[in-house]
């Protein structure tokens, strides 16, 4: 058995604002994996259904953010479970928008809601770290926070909550790599090769095969070897008797 809680706050208000992208990922869940329908419960709604082979709880704290432990931890002892059966999604200022990252333990870093579940269960749980990115300055940041998310954001958010839910059963079996990678296909796709799709060739490179070959003449003078063979007759010795001399060996 196994919890999985995503933050959020309560009510339409709130629904689609930056900071409940933990109950986005929980609805996200429970309509791809058959989900029961969600009911009140642990001072919050629940849902019930398996994962991984593992029976698992999906839980939405109903108490507002800077209560949720109350929800949480009610929960837990209710089903007696340790704190490393609980597994919380939250969002995170500290990474990029779209990146997931998933750690067990340690500080809340002045997040309202895990500040609460320290409280009530301590800080040796997991943690599905979803990155909004950060407003800029400090004193922006719980305007960002409770704010909807831009419509430039839809496309990677979507991407975000199917990853999640395609790497769920990973995540519930402990394969935390697994659940990321599975994250990282519908965030970041792997690419196909340079060129056109389907590895055909590019028009440019069409015509460059489709053009043929022109012989054009040679205009240097061809070597020795290549002219043929050669006249090997010896050349005539120039004559240089004189005219007397000519016709006295006429007569001999």
């Amino acid at each position: 058995m196994q919890i999985f809680t995503g933050l959020g706050n309560p009510g339409s208000k709130y629904a689609a604002n930056r900071h409940n992208i933990g109950f986005m990922a929980m609805d996200r869940i429970a309509s791809d994996h058959g989900f029961t329908p969600w009911r009140k419960a642990f001072q919050g709604m629940a849902a019930e259904g398996r994962l991984g082979g593992d029976k698992v709880l999906l839980l939405k704290p109903g108490t507002f953010m800077n209560l949720s432990g109350q929800s949480v931890g009610e929960a837990m002892r209710f089903y007696k479970l340790e704190p490393g059966d609980v597994t919380v999604f939250h969002d995170e200022l500290d990474l990029a928008p779209s990146k997931c990252r998933v750690k067990t333990g340690g500080g809340h870093a002045g997040h309202n809601g895990l500040r609460s579940i320290h409280q009530h269960i301590g800080e040796a749980y997991q943690r599905v770290r979803l990155g909004i990115g950060h407003p800029g300055r400090k004193e922006l940041v719980a305007a960002y926070v409770l704010h909807d998310f831009a419509k430039a954001d839809q496309d990677w958010l979507d991407d975000l909550l199917r990853g999640m839910s395609d790497g769920a059963d990973a995540l519930a079996k402990g394969d935390t790599g697994g659940f990321q990678n599975a994250v990282a296909l519908r965030v970041n796709p792997p690419r196909s090769g340079t060129g056109t799709a389907g590895g055909k060739s590019s028009g440019a490179e069409k015509s460059k095969a489709a053009t043929p070959k022109i012989a054009t003449p040679d205009a240097t003078p061809p070597t020795a070897s290549q002219a043929g063979p050669r006249d090997e007759t010896p050349p005539t010795e120039e004559d240089t008797r004189s005219p007397l001399q000519k016709l006295a060996d006429r007569f001999r």
